[in-house]
């Protein structure tokens, strides 16, 4: 991680396929094709865990099956609450053996086919099970081994979302990744107290509405007609320390636009 943000690199997102793909071979070359292209310009593959509760085949599946290097420094994985015990378990042993060192650990959407962890499963007192308790279980049975981060939501109440993150901080949190975030945002701003790496999402869709739409934002009138090449350069203007998370990068013309910011 300790390169992480040097100039001209990113954390790109690379989603794995779904379950119920109806081309997974198609998919499966997508997967590699973005994962290696990444890779070729030098960017840390962030890797998704069922996003939106969408059943999705798993990161390390997704890896073996495509053959695809796994290089420590350049993989971020996403993990969730919604595994049953045993492959929760299977999973970061697989990692281990690996080399994967970081892992985005978010409480993560469910769906009615997705267990959630159960509290007595993972040796925690709370009633539900949240990326607080996970990355406690994860730190102290693979102690030495990740490097975790969490996910911070500048859309909720800031009073709420900044003391969450300090609860994720205190059991070990070592890095941050917000949503996507638009031009600037004073609840963002305040990550800079923080006192760990911090990485902004920039959104390359020009569908800025979904965004919206998910964390229920209002967008004004400026927003409507989103460029998500500009929003980017205001980000890494603004927000020159930070970090920076693509999420829907376009592989064949953006990719190439932002190769010199």
């Amino acid at each position: 991680m300790k390169d992480w943000f040097d100039k001209g690199r990113f954390l790109n997102e690379v989603m794995t396929p779904k379950q119920d793909s109806q081309d997974i071979d198609g998919d499966l070359q997508k997967f590699t094709d973005k994962y290696t292209a990444s890779l070729e310009h030098d960017y840390v593959v962030c890797i998704t865990d069922n996003p939106m509760g969408m059943l999705s085949f798993e990161a390390m599946e997704t890896i073996e099956t495509t053959g695809v290097p796994v290089k420590p420094e350049r993989l971020c994985i996403h993990l969730n609450t919604f595994h049953r015990k045993q492959d929760l378990d299977r999973m970061l042993g697989t990692m281990v053996s690996q080399g994967v060192k970081y892992l985005l650990v978010v409480s993560g959407d469910g769906n009615e086919r997705l267990h959630r962890l159960a509290p007595e499963e993972i040796n925690t007192s709370s009633t539900v099970v949240t990326s607080v308790d996970l990355i406690a279980y994860i730190l102290r049975e693979y102690p030495g081994k990740f490097v975790c981060g969490v996910a911070y939501n500048h859309y909720e109440p800031p009073h709420d979302e900044r003391e969450k993150l300090k609860r994720k901080l205190g059991v070990g949190a070592q890095f941050i990744i917000t949503q996507p975030v638009i031009r600037r945002h004073d609840n963002v701003d305040y990550l800079a107290t923080a006192g760990v790496p911090v990485v902004v999402e920039a959104w390359m869709s020009k569908r800025i509405d979904l965004v919206a739409e998910c964390v229920g934002y209002k967008l004004p009138p400026e927003d409507l007609q989103y460029d998500p090449i500009q929003n980017l350069k205001t980000l890494r203007a603004n927000y020159p320390s930070f970090g920076n998370y693509l999420a829907l990068l376009g592989m064949k013309k953006q990719i190439n636009e932002i190769k010199d910011l």
